[in-house]
């Protein structure tokens, strides 16, 4: 059925760290008032853009899933958001839902805290997480012909 294809082509493309973005640091500004340093900030590229466009849109149109309410269904299903507990995941047990909440939290951490987006791209987990669903994408065709 391939539900998840809309989200998973983005695994190629998203296996590039030189596709994400970088760091705008003002090296220019001195601080004083008539200088102001600008805060440092993540510059992605347009195709993190396209991606997070994309998966807000699979979030509307898939209520299904629930993926909103990103933090009760990771809390539900026992997943706590700190470093450690991300990179010691079994991630083959994960199921569509906790997957998609998953890139939703990461998604709107970045809004709280530059640059989270951005790490958890160039560590790989974004990409683990939409290889998951394409794997559950892929369990669900076979299961369908037999």
């Amino acid at each position: 059925m391939n539900k998840f294809k809309t989200l998973t082509k983005y695994i190629e493309k998203l296996s590039n760290p030189e596709s994400f973005g970088e760091w705008v640091i003002d090296h220019k500004n001195d601080g004083s008032p008539e200088h102001p340093t600008q805060l440092p900030f993540v510059k992605y590229k347009k195709l993190v853009h396209l991606f997070v466009k994309e998966f807000d849109r699979f979030s509307i149109s898939h209520k299904e899933y629930d993926i909103t309410n990103y933090s009760y269904i990771l809390k539900s299903n026992g997943i706590k958001l700190d470093g450690e507990s991300i990179k010691n995941m079994d991630i083959d047990s994960l199921n569509a839902q906790c997957a998609l909440a998953l890139i939703m939290c990461a998604i709107n951490a970045e809004r709280f805290c530059d640059g989270v987006f951005l790490r958890l791209l160039k560590d790989g987990f974004i990409v683990k997480w939409l290889k998951r669903l394409k794997d559950i994408d892929d369990s669900s065709l076979t299961t369908d012909i037999i």
